[in-house]
């Protein structure tokens, strides 16, 4: 399975929904980046997406998007082969 690492923040329900649909699609080892407190990361973040709001999903080097990008994603039958290669 491919790696996934998710910017996010800790009060964040739409980081929530993520996390559950990607646990739901099998993603056991989820590396978290939390923005919290950490203009540095938040920086990171938007430099490699362009976006300042949580969550930003990678996929192996893949940038998803957020919670609704990955929702669609999944919808469309693109994220099992994402997660898969």
């Amino acid at each position: 399975m491919a790696t996934v690492k998710m910017y996010t923040s800790a009060y964040c329900p739409y980081c929530s929904r993520a996390k559950a649909l990607l646990e739901k699609r099998g993603v056991t080892d989820l590396e978290e980046v939390f923005v919290d407190g950490q203009p540095e990361l938040r920086a990171h973040m938007r430099e490699l997406t362009g976006r300042t709001s949580v969550p930003q999903i990678f996929i192996g080097q893949t940038h998803v998007g957020g919670c609704d990008d990955l929702h669609a994603l999944d919808g469309q039958g693109g994220l099992m082969p994402l997660l898969q290669a």
